[in-house]
């Protein structure tokens, strides 16, 4: 483990979904929404780019000069509304490679940054930004090699379209699968072959049954899904390791933890997405181990 360039380690920025939450009701798990950094042998790649990756941002201000992958699932604000606010974009040396998918009516992903930071909307233009930025349109189901890391993305069940990825190097994968909505006729086989055999399965598990379910307020056909089929995935996959991700901005810090004392009795290798949450994967006699981190908990080995 002294050698970084050996380690798989994963990051956590920002774990909410749809909007930013910040209050006393949600300092433990934290109110920023999606930005994951993987850290993979010599490369970063970050994933998502909501206003998780503006704390990110401030934390790469003391490895200049950067350069690192970032890869969208889509482009829902909570998704894109950190990237005006990376300051590492705005310095000269860095350089950034953005990938992303087309959308529905065929804007690219730099189409769709720009825009959103075009007046109106915002008061400087991302031509502001000094970084070196090369952008890449992702076909569906393309695999990018960086190295000896390979990046797969698979189309997931979301309105307006988004894609999930898995991240392989060295015989370790991690995926992450976001703003997907579980099927009613069964499990999604592109979840399924995106979380195969997976050291890491992070999944968007927004809601509980009776959230999704309910009679009163269903939350049937917003793009999300539930902890409980989380674990189903999970198990379906032989995942060893599942992270509960985008957590709805109605569940508070005791919520969340209610739900992760229910998901663990399901599912042992269970862990909840949380600011600050580190995930190294190690290699022992053979073996995969994780070990997990946690600013506000011990290191432990799962």
């Amino acid at each position: 483990m002294s050698n970084t360039h050996n380690l798989f380690t994963i990051r956590f920025w920002g774990v909410r979904g749809s909007i930013a939450c910040p209050g006393p009701e949600t300092v433990r798990y934290g109110g920023n929404t999606p930005c994951i950094e993987m850290l993979v042998g010599h490369e970063r790649l970050i994933f998502d780019g909501g206003t998780g990756l503006r704390v990110l941002g401030q934390s790469l201000l003391k490895e200049m000069p950067v350069e690192a992958h970032l890869f969208f699932t889509h482009s829902h604000w909570d998704h894109i509304q950190g990237f005006p606010f990376f300051t590492p974009a705005f310095i000269k040396k860095n350089c950034f490679h953005i990938y992303g998918t087309c959308a529905p009516n065929g804007a690219t992903i730099e189409n769709r940054l720009t825009d959103q930071m075009t007046h109106p909307n915002f008061p400087v233009p991302l031509q502001i930004m000094q970084s070196k930025k090369k952008f890449y349109n992702l076909e569906i189901g393309e695999t990018v090699k960086i190295g000896e890391i390979t990046v797969e993305n698979a189309p997931l069940n979301h309105p307006g379209e988004a894609v999930g990825y898995r991240v392989n190097w060295r015989g370790y994968s991690a995926a992450y699968i976001t703003d997907t909505e579980h099927l009613e006729e069964g499990l999604d086989e592109n979840v399924l072959r995106l979380a195969r055999h997976a050291d890491v399965m992070i999944y968007d598990a927004a809601y509980t049954n009776e959230e999704y379910y309910s009679e009163v307020s269903s939350k049937m056909g917003w793009g999300h899904s539930t902890w409980q089929e989380a674990i189903n995935v999970a198990r379906a996959a032989n995942a060893k390791k599942l992270v509960i991700f985008h957590h709805d901005p109605l569940h508070n810090d005791d919520v969340l933890d209610h739900i992760g004392e229910q998901a663990v009795k399901e599912f042992s290798n269970t862990i909840m997405a949380r600011e600050g949450l580190e995930i190294e994967l190690v290699q022992s006699s053979g073996s995969h181990l994780l070990e997990v981190k946690d600013g506000k908990m011990p290191l432990s080995k799962v």
